[in-house]
């Protein structure tokens, strides 16, 4: 499979509220559209969107883009919203004796460990429906208890008998030697021949216990809404017109086939905030820049990333996701429940936005759709900050009275505010919530924000962006002009990526050199066979390895690159175990050097390179005024401007806009405040200068009602 072929490359990012389409047409140029996502069935509105792309284009119909289109890579939801709403079917598990309850157990963990009383998660696995088979391996894979087949037989049968067809089966020490699981596999099917089997060692073979039967219930729970979904999407292409395979993002930051997908349903989860930072990484690089914060503000959830030396950093274990962990490589990225559809009500007497979101439907009080709630978006309604008769390129009208109506009544009457006032306090809180998050990402590693430029995009994070550098002292923000579809662009950008791990516990000074070389081998070659179905020239492929390592007594990980290719020696090994103690050092402030490491496992990443998709350079500027339609009355830190706004579409390189301004475009809005100027540069990015700390009085304060 090329992906470079003449013709259309599309990328469909479904996120909360829109479906995002970006589409590379022939000639290199980028065409955005969106549609409000379908959440009975993200598919329809995936083909709403390529119905938007069509007419966009000037096509008779989908069945005439599809059949000049060459890719269409997809970022999907459907597992992160089966986890969400705890949609999935009834899960079955069948473990070692003695370790029924060790998914409640967890290690001992709950996620926020200043609240005793945090109720335990929605099981995946009812107790009753977890059975415990007599069979035990020895920490070197040794068989100490042979398998008890009939008691397998026996949990087939009653998982069967109780309709549940979705089973994880996690045996003790299994990524040493699956034998055991294998075998439960055969039995249970044969007991049971509708059920769809997850095996813990084809998930994630690695160590710790709890780690892997949570990665595997995981898969077993969404495997069958993900195969559902991605099967039905790619018949409906075909059906439509669409000749090629579907390609889908992983977590880990790659591109894979369907079918390559549906071997490990849960590598999909957390693959849409992926896309996003792919295409950052892209863009900062034009831009000169490695050192960044990645922002992604859609209408829902508020996506932080920090990226540096210009690759986003893979977090290998230890992912919570939706109070679960699921332990395999995944973008280090941090959501949080803030978007322009975040509702804004009292609770307690005090202001508080989100994390509740209205969605696309019906969706801000603006919209007209029945929506009586304040959100975020209303308020930029309000502050005049949204083109009321232009939003989504004049598709959908605004209805200003509305918001401002729901402002009032949920907000400001009980606080005694005016509607702008409730408007503004409603941005900053949304602001000072999202500023937290950029900062709890950044200390827990050690940084301060101020190390990095931001690069802002999704439909609200250019409206955002000037006030939250402003806060942390950042003092350059790169915003795309493609930001409203970034993440849906940002697929077309990523490379195929397969990730093989295993286990390898062995003393750095005792380590087997020949026997790891082995098995990174071994991987190398299950890798490769991952990425066989893409259909590669294997000059396009890369291959990457690592090596997990730890101190003694230490509950986490970190990688290290091994080389790329040949046999290992003791040299490598030296100088694995130096830049271990070089990251140590760089991430926790110490290292001890006088301490052995350990090694935990071995990482094999094969990547199948394809082509960037890079806009072309804007046109040379004729000056900024040109770009000027007029003005518009906007609320700025308590006062009204008469503000000027800019059609960034007619903006060229080297125009540059100072605030107070609005630029906008036909689906995102960048808000300058005073003090602010951004410049459009040949990356087709505005470089955002914030200029000065807002002063005091402007501060986000906490606002409680009147007694």
């Amino acid at each position: 499979m090329s992906t470079g072929d003449a013709g259309y490359r599309i990328g469909l990012d479904v996120g909360g509220t829109f479906t995002d389409c970006a589409c590379v047409r022939p000639d290199g140029r980028i065409v955005v559209t969106k549609a409000p996502t379908t959440r009975d069935d993200e598919s329809r509105g995936c083909l709403d969107a390529l119905t938007d792309l069509a007419a966009t284009e000037g096509l008779s119909d989908l069945g005439d883009l599809l059949r000049q289109t060459a890719l269409v890579i997809h970022g999907t939801t459907t597992a992160d919203n089966t986890m969400i709403a705890m949609s999935g079917p009834a899960v079955g598990l069948i473990t070692t004796e003695g370790q029924r309850d060790i998914v409640e157990m967890r290690r001992g963990w709950k996620e926020d460990i200043w609240n005793p009383t945090l109720p335990a998660p929605p099981p995946i696995a009812q107790r009753r429906n977890r059975f415990a088979v007599p069979e035990r391996l020895g920490s070197r894979g040794e068989v100490i208890t042979p398998l008890d087949e009939d008691a397998v037989r026996h949990a087939a049968r009653r998982l069967r008998q109780r309709g549940i067809d979705a089973i994880a089966i996690c045996l003790l020490f299994a990524f040493l030697d699956p034998a055991h699981e294998r075998r439960a596999r055969e039995l249970v099917l044969e007991e049971h021949p509708e059920a769809v089997v997850s095996l813990s060692h084809e998930v994630t073979p690695t160590a710790p216990e709890f780690e892997r039967v949570s990665t595997t219930l995981v898969n077993a729970y969404v495997g069958a809404r993900v195969r559902t979904y991605l099967e039905r999407l790619a018949a409906a292409l075909r059906q439509a017109g669409y000749a090629h395979e579907l390609l889908v993002m992983q977590c880990n930051g790659g591109i894979a086939t369907v079918a390559a997908v549906l071997q490990r349903p849960v590598t999909v989860m957390a693959s849409g905030p992926a896309g996003g930072v792919i295409n950052a990484c892209q863009v900062a690089s034009r831009a000169e820049v490695e050192d960044i914060i990645a922002i992604d503000m859609g209408g829902t959830s508020y996506d932080v990333c920090l990226v540096r030396g210009g690759r986003p950093e893979l977090q290998t274990a230890w992912n919570w996701r939706h109070r679960y962990v699921v332990n395999l490589p995944m973008v280090d990225v941090h959501s949080i429940g803030a978007g322009g559809g975040s509702v804004a009500r009292l609770r307690g007497g005090a202001l508080a936005v989100g994390p509740e979101s209205m969605g696309a439907d019906p969706g801000p009080a603006c919209y007209g759709r029945g929506g009586t709630e304040a959100t975020v978006t209303d308020a930029h309604v309000v502050l005049g900050y949204l083109d009321v008769g232009g939003f989504r390129g004049g598709a959908v009208a605004l209805d200003r009275s509305a918001a401002a109506a729901a402002i009032r009544r949920n907000v400001g009457d009980a606080l005694g505010m005016t509607e702008h006032d409730a408007a503004w306090a409603i941005v900053r809180i949304a602001d000072a919530t999202m500023v937290n998050a950029i900062r709890r990402t950044s200390s827990d590693r050690g940084l301060e924000p101020t190390q990095f430029a931001m690069v802002a995009y999704g439909g609200n994070g250019p409206m955002h962006a000037g006030l939250q550098a402003r806060e942390l002292g950042i003092g350059r923000v790169i915003i795309p002009r493609t930001s409203p579809a970034f993440s849906a662009l940002g697929l077309l950008v990523a490379d195929f990526l397969a990730d093989e791990v295993q286990a390898y516990f062995a003393g750095t000074q005792g380590g087997d050199p020949g026997a790891m070389s082995a098995m990174l081998d071994r991987l190398e070659h299950r890798a490769r066979a991952r990425l066989a179905a893409a259909r590669l020239d294997p000059s396009q492929i890369a291959v990457r390895r690592e090596a997990s390592l730890r101190y003694p007594g230490q509950t986490f990980d970190l990688q290290v690159p091994l080389p790329d290719s040949g046999p290992l020696g003791a040299e490598d090994i030296a100088a694995a175990v130096e830049r271990f103690h070089e990251r140590h050092e760089a991430l926790h402030t110490y290292a001890q050097r006088e301490e052995v490491p350990l090694f935990s496992g071995l990482r094999v990443q094969a990547v199948g390179h394809t082509v960037t998709a890079a806009p072309p350079p804007p046109a040379p500027g004729r000056g900024a005024e040109a770009a000027m339609r007029g003005t518009r009355a906007c609320w700025f830190e308590g006062a009204e401007v008469a503000t000027p706004i800019y059609v960034g579409a007619t903006l060229g390189a080297g125009d540059e806009v100072i605030g107070p301004a609005i630029i906008q475009d036909r689906f995102s809005t960048v808000v300058l405040h005073p003090g602010m100027r951004a410049r459009l540069v040949e990356a087709d990015c505005y470089l955002l200068d914030p200029g000065a700390p807002a002063p005091a009085s402007a501060a986000p304060m906490a606002a409680t009602a009147r007694r």
